[in-house]
């Protein structure tokens, strides 16, 4: 049997521990029926460098959904990452655009 669907995907990008990051996704995934591959990233920027890893989403044809789904399905995963690997934000990238998730009092109007 082959099953196909359109292809859409979303990546999800944070600094953190990329154990805790996989027992999360195990988690999620494993609740919703869901997938993601999860890779290890350094994140090199302006005066400094981190950690952290990639976790990819697909639209995987044994759990098909629309793209607004798979952003829902994105946005849990990462508010989860933020909040077990005690993360100020997340950065998710798919074909059609980008959205910054932070939750970092500076970046949301408050003191740093």
């Amino acid at each position: 049997m082959i099953r196909t669907e359109p292809t859409y995907t979303i990546d999800l990008f944070m600094a953190g521990d990329i154990a805790q990051a996989k027992q999360v996704c195990r988690e999620f995934c494993f609740a919703v029926g869901f997938c993601v591959h999860i890779h290890a990233a350094n994140f090199i920027y302006t005066g400094g460098e981190e950690a952290g890893f990639k976790v990819g989403i697909v639209n995987y044809p044994r759990f098909p959904a629309e793209p607004e789904a798979l952003w829902a399905r994105a946005r849990d995963l990462a508010e989860a990452l933020v909040n077990r690997l005690c993360q100020h934000s997340v950065l998710l990238v798919a074909p059609d655009r980008t959205e910054w998730i932070t939750r970092h009092p500076r970046d949301v109007g408050g003191a740093a």
